[in-house]
Order: structure tokens, then C-alpha cells, then sequence
């Protein structure tokens, strides 16, 4: 596979990101984007709030982080993406010895700048995939809460810093019982 097939581009990302964002925009203006994600998540993920508001909210949470994890694990190239931290690792370690400012600092640091772009396309791949049910789901979480009364998880936390705290949390474990990159 040539160095471009690997990467990718920005173009695929870009569009399903654009799209995303107007999914986001139109959700009270077009009905029907709203009504489909209402009619999936009310009777899955709303009937675990509704049983539970903590121990649903983390389930829906560690449910979101899994399927991130597997996409992110199965749709990048780990071999590459591995191959290439490891070589920017050993770059950053190489650019510790030598003078700031000297020759070959500079070319080595020029060099390490152009791992920057092929990474970000493999890192970024998965969220041709995740983006759109993700702005889906956190639209509906708006809507549901705000129903509800937008109560407070633990008696501090809204359901967003709830949310991004588990997130975090069971992103990290799973990324490592998976051994993703």
C-alpha cells in the first residue's frame, strides 16, 4: 500500500465533520433528524435513565467508550501508527542531546514536524465513523436532560461533565485491555 493509501486525507474527515456540525445546527430546525434519533435512544439508552440515572448514564458511557475504542483499534493502522510514535519517540530523544539552534537540531526537528500531518490522518480516521452518532447522541442527551430537569450526577456534576469525566475514564482502561494506540 503506497504512503497516501495508508494515511488517507483530511477530505472524507472534513465532510462527515461538516456534516456533523449541521446535524448540530438543524436538530430543533428539521424535525425528522431529531424524531430519529428520539425514536432509536427514548427506548434503549432512555429506559436506562430512566431506571437509574447514574448507574444508566454509566453504562450508556462505558457502552460510547467500547464501540470508540474498537473503531478507533480497527479502523487506524496500529502497525503504522505504532511504527511512527515510536520513531518521533526516538527523534525527540535524539533532539535532547543535541544544541538548540545547531544544524542538525533544526533538521531534525523539521524532520519530526512532518510525522505531524500522516499521524493526525490515521488518528483521525475513526471519526469518519463516530463523529455523526456522537453529535447525534450528545443532541439527544440535551434534550433528555433538559425533560428531566437537568439534575446533577453525584449533586455537582451535569450530565456533559459527567459524561466527559466517565468517558475518560473507561476510555482509558478499554485502551489498554484493547492495546490501541
Amino acid at each position: 500500500m503506497d504512503g497516501e493509501g495508508k494515511q488517507g486525507s483530511f477530505k472524507g474527515i472534513f465532510i462527515v465533520m461538516f456534516i456533523a456540525l449541521m446535524i448540530a445546527f438543524f436538530w430543533e430546525r428539521i424535525s425528522w433528524i431529531r424524531n430519529a434519533a428520539h425514536l432509536i435512544l427514548d427506548p434503549s439508552a432512555g429506559i436506562l435513565l430512566g431506571w437509574n440515572l447514574t448507574l444508566g448514564m454509566t453504562i450508556i458511557i462505558i457502552l460510547i467508550a467500547l464501540i470508540m475504542t474498537l473503531v478507533q483499534k480497527y479502523a487506524t493502522d496500529q502497525k503504522t501508527l505504532m511504527e511512527m510514535r515510536t520513531e518521533q519517540k526516538k527523534m525527540r530523544e535524539d533532539l535532547k542531546k543535541l544544541k538548540v539552534g545547531s544544524k542538525e537540531h533544526n533538521e531534525l526537528s523539521m524532520k519530526s514536524m512532518k510525522f505531524m500531518g500522516p499521524m493526525m490522518k490515521l488518528s483521525m480516521r475513526p471519526a469518519i465513523y463516530t463523529s455523526i452518532p456522537l453529535i447525534l447522541f450528545f443532541r439527544w442527551f440535551m434534550d433528555f436532560f433538559n425533560v428531566i430537569g437537568n439534575p446533577k450526577f453525584f449533586g455537582f456534576l451535569s450530565w456533559f461533565w459527567f459524561y466527559l469525566l466517565g468517558s475518560i475514564i473507561f476510555s482509558s482502561i478499554l485502551r489498554k485491555i484493547f492495546k490501541v494506540v
